[in-house]
Parts: C-alpha cells; structure tokens; sequence
C-alpha cells in the first residue's frame, strides 16, 4: 500500500462567500468562487456553515442569562450521555456518536439571539456538496467537514472531521515495512482529520472564511466516510468517562472487596497500605471516639512468634475437643495463609471512652456498639485495599486468642483483637462478587 503523505501540498482559502442563511445554496457559492477547482482536489467546510443552510439554528433569548440557560438545555438534548464535566465545560457523546465539549452546541459565529446545532447527518451533508460540485464545475473532488474539537492530554483545539465524501478517512499501515526494515503493526493514520486540521490553518476562526482546498494528494475513494472514524465502544480503552468512572467505581467498591486467598511475590508498596489503614478509620465510631487500631506485623520475628504461638493453642484445644492427627493438621492448614501473605495487619478494637452503666444490660449494649464500629473499620480497610488494587483476606483466628495475642505483642487487657487481615498483590484478580438481588435479606416495615 503506497504511504497516504504527499510529496507537497498547497493549501488554497476559499475567499469571497457570503454570511449563509438557512436555505441558502453552499454548492453554488462555493463553485462561483473556486471556479479553479480541480479533480482531485480536496474541499474542506466549516460545519457551521453547513448548519446554517440546513437549518440547524435555534433562537434563543437575547438575555445573557437565558441565553446561557437555553444554550445549556440544548446540550442536554443532544447529548446521548455526559462524558465528564469540569467547571463550566460539559463533554458529551452527541446523537451522532461524537465526543466533544457541548455536543458541538456552539455560539460563536452566529447571529446574537442564535445558537447552532451540528448538521443532522454531516457525511449526507458532503456527499451531497461533493455531487453538487460535479454537476456545477465537472470536477472530481473529495469533501470533508469539519468541527473544532479538544483532545485527550493535550490543550488546545484542532479541527476534526465529522463528516467525509470521496476521501479514504483512514489508512492503515499494519503489514508495512519502514525504511529501516521493521514491520508496522498498529499504526493507522485519521487523513480525514489530517485534512481537517491542515485546512484550519488557512480558515482560522474569526476571519470569515469558512472554507479551504486541499491540493496535491492523491485521493482514494473507498467509500468510507467520517463515522468510520468513531471508535467503537467494544474497543475504546477509556470508553467510560470521568462521570461514568467514579459512579461506577463507587458502585463495585464493596463488591469488589472479595476475599483473597492466594498472593503474589510482589511486595506491598507501604504507603498503598497506610492509605488503606487511613480509610479504614473513616469509618463511624461511638461517642465520636476513636476504637480501632490496627497493628502491622512488619517483623517477620513478631509475626512468627505471634502465629507459632496461636497455632499451639489451636492445636491443643482441637486435641481437646478429640480431633485425630489428620483432622487437627487439616484444620491448622487453614492459618498458613497468615505464615504467607506478603503482609499482615492484626485490627484491634479499644473502647476508650466508652460509657460506664451500672447495669449490665447497657454494659452489654455498649460492647455491642463499639463492637459494630470496629467491623465497620475492618470492612473499611479491606475495601480500601482493594480499591487499590490489593487482595486481602479477613481471618477471624486472633479472636479466639486474645489473652495469648496481647501477651506477644505486649498491649493492654482493654485492647481485643479483631481477627487478623493477610494482604498482598493476588494471584489470581478476582471481579466484583455478584450483588444479591435488590430487596434480598431487607424487610421493609
């Protein structure tokens, strides 16, 4: 396949049209004033201008105000969905799939008490201009329409096509081979917008010259036009947008909390698991106390100690409760997770300012609450974890070992500990657990 560049181009405004009004004929000014246009050369329009005589302006209030309110509403109403929005700056994925700021309502370049919509089918719109053409001139031209557009990671506009006619839009490399002997694999280049943008050089925007000819490359004509140029979703890699991301992360946070069983060797970047611990003490807490810590067993020597020491009095309350060998080393395989996980951190619950009742029935309600507010902060932490993209898995074994669990690691009678987490990269990444039907598990009174 020959390379889509050209050896030189030249680059030829359109001068002399007029300010267009609906209705008005676009093919035939564009021939009265480039009646030196040539077969092959390449007519670049303003979509504007094609919005303009095919109707596509609204009246809106001269009102500042009611004007910005209407021009908002009309965003709206042409958006199929919101991409993201920052300040005061909308993007939208319009009706005709494509993804700009304001879904390409614009207000620039048009009467005071009109906005403009974009062409209601901008690839229809040229092939009619480029048919019309042939019959006015005799000539053989491609035709692209374009529209400002902004881009990811870069500042600044570039004008893009948004609609094509007798232009091969794009133009593939896969197969090829470079000067220097390597095959290209993925490169292929968006001539339509090349053009697009090459044109705009010579309209600019506040000149009154709305339309460019492109002369010197060598058209292909292969039927495609400028929707071709619209990434599928099933292919975009960022198909979501800003809005769409965070309402969807915020949905899957807790479902994505499952529990991990097998980890990498990766090792667990400190600061991700501070963040996490730091999240997890979001979480509510009685009498606007503070009652959970969590304790990082960063010391293999501590870990060790502390997990040798709970599998033995493991061990000899399943002897006790008459477990054979085989059952009782079956049971203490479960705790070798906490021996191999890249990191473990033991939650504690704390009730420093905890009410003092005279009778136990409010003494007992009282653990209760402050012990809801330490699952909270567990659960807190493991969704944190993963949310940055570790696994985790909550083991509840220091529970049935307190008295034995503050004792190796020295902490007060008043600390109870709360299980303890493994953490690390999973092996396998887990999807988010499947939520329960709507309804499930809630009585509504």
């Amino acid at each position: 396949m020959p390379d889509h560049a050209a050896a030189k181009l030249e680059i030829l405004p359109v001068g002399g049209l007029p300010e267009f009004r609906p209705g008005d004929d676009l093919t035939g000014a564009i021939a009265n004033a480039a009646r030196w246009l040539r077969s092959g050369d390449v007519v670049v329009v303003t979509s504007k201008v094609v919005s303009k005589i095919e109707g596509r302006l609204i009246t809106v209030p001269a009102d500042p105000e009611a004007k910005e309110a209407a021009r908002r509403k009309l965003v709206d109403e042409e958006a199929v969905r919101v991409v993201a929005q920052f300040r005061q700056t909308k993007i939208t994925e319009n009706r005709l799939g494509i993804v700009q700021a304001a879904s390409g309502v614009d207000n620039s370049n048009v009467a005071a008490g009109e906005v403009a919509l974009l062409p209601s089918d901008p690839d229809a719109s040229a092939l009619a201009l480029r048919n019309g053409l042939r019959e006015r001139l005799g000539v053989e031209v491609a035709v692209v329409i374009t529209d400002t557009m902004g881009r990811a990671w870069r500042i600044g506009q570039i004008d893009a096509a948004i609609g094509a006619s007798g232009v091969r839009v794009l133009h593939a490399y896969a197969g090829e081979i470079d000067g220097q002997g390597n095959e290209l694999a993925v490169t292929e280049v968006a001539v339509a917008d090349e053009l697009a943008a090459a044109a705009d050089l010579v309209k600019g925007k506040l000149g009154g010259t709305p339309v460019a000819v492109i002369r010197g490359l060598q058209l292909v004509d292969d039927g495609s036009n400028a929707r071709k140029l619209i990434r599928p979703v099933d292919e975009d890699l960022f198909r979501l947008g800003t809005n769409e991301a965070i309402a969807q992360g915020l949905r899957e946070a807790v479902p994505l909390r499952r529990s991990v069983r097998q980890f990498t060797d990766e090792p667990v970047d400190p600061e991700v698991l501070r963040r996490a611990v730091a999240a997890g003490l979001t979480a509510p807490a009685p009498h606007h106390t503070r009652p959970v810590r969590f304790v990082w067993l960063r010391s293999d020597d501590v870990r060790t100690k502390l997990l040798t020491a709970m599998r033995e009095s493991w061990r000899a309350d399943l002897v006790a409760d008459g477990f054979t060998e085989e059952q009782v080393a079956k049971r203490l395989s479960r705790g070798d997770i906490l021996f191999n996980a890249p990191e473990v951190v033991v939650p504690f619950l704390v009730p420093d300012g905890a009410h003092a009742y005279p009778d136990e029935r409010r003494l007992a309600c009282e653990r209760t609450m402050f012990t809801v507010a330490g699952g909270a902060a567990v659960q807190g932490l493991l969704v944190a974890l993963a949310a940055e993209g570790l696994g985790s898995c909550w083991i509840g074994s220091t529970i049935f070992a307190a008295d034995l669990v503050r004792e190796t690691l020295g902490l007060g009678e008043d600390w109870a500990p709360l299980g303890a987490v493994a953490i690390g990269h999973p092996a396998v990444l887990p999807g988010p657990r499947p939520v329960r039907p709507a309804g499930e598990g809630l009585l509504e009174l």
